[in-house]
């Protein structure tokens, strides 16, 4: 009888062991999804700054580098339109759900899967920059919290973001800093390096912000920083003078659209 009890106490304590390590695990993944909490809670405070729910149902042009640009959203649905002329050509390119379209001169082009691959990553581009930072929810987004720092004396959170293989593009070896004002949640700056063409380090600096029908564009000064320069040490050699000035970034004659 009392090696029965006594077995019984032993097999309580064992399973009781088991449900400690348990726990701890549990501990581990609540401190995961809290350190991931920070991330969406300050993406989604960026967001919501800069544009908030008015991005779903967003539906504006631009004129950016003589090109006329439009974006309409949907909810899940979108439509992406580049037009420009050229030596009496005129090209209208098309990007939504169902793929890329390219018209010139009012007849629509047959297109090899790159020139379809090429087209769709330029226009994409150029959206995303634009009505950044609506597209770092996307599900192929990673996104990281890096910690605070200040550039010229303000305060910020800084994000880092890299992408799924699956869904993040041909560039989805890029990766990502987005510098988050702490007293309004705006991106002040951001950096990236690419693989591409033996690859770059870029470093943006943004300027006139303007909020128009409650969505907030902003043009960047588009820096250049030699190649494996860690996009951490970005801010400081801008502080210092250190990067070279590459072009302007502007977005150009915004308007909402129908």
């Amino acid at each position: 009888m009392y090696k029965s009890i006594y077995f019984s106490i032993l097999l309580a304590m064992i399973f009781s062991g088991c449900k400690t390590t348990e726990s701890g695990n549990n501990t581990n993944d609540i401190e995961k999804n809290s350190k991931q909490s920070i991330e969406d809670d300050i993406l989604n405070k960026c967001i919501l700054a800069h544009g908030g729910e008015k991005y779903k149902t967003a539906k504006y042009s631009f004129e950016f580098r003589k090109k006329q640009y439009s974006f309409r959203n949907n909810g899940d649905q979108y439509e992406y339109k580049v037009s420009s002329t050229k030596d009496g050509v005129t090209s209208i390119n098309t990007l939504n759900n169902l793929g890329l379209t390219r018209v010139v001169n009012g007849k629509k082009l047959s297109l090899d899967e790159k020139q379809i691959n090429g087209f769709s990553g330029a226009l994409n581009s150029v959206i995303y920059f634009a009505t950044l930072p609506y597209k770092l929810q996307d599900a192929a987004v990673n996104k990281k919290y890096i910690g605070e720092t200040t550039i010229k004396d303000k305060p910020y959170h800084i994000l880092q973001i890299t992408f799924d293989e699956v869904g993040g593009g041909k560039d989805h070896d890029d990766q990502f800093y987005y510098w988050i004002n702490k007293d309004n949640f705006q991106i002040d700056y951001l950096a990236y390096n690419y693989q591409v063409n033996n690859g770059g380090v870029r470093f943006r600096s943004a300027y006139n912000p303007r909020k128009i029908d409650g969505v907030i564009f902003q043009d960047y000064v588009n820096y250049k920083a030699e190649v494996g320069t860690p996009l951490a040490d970005l801010p400081k050699l801008f502080e210092q003078d250190q990067l070279k000035k590459l072009s302007l970034i502007e977005t150009e004659k915004v308007r909402q659209i129908q």
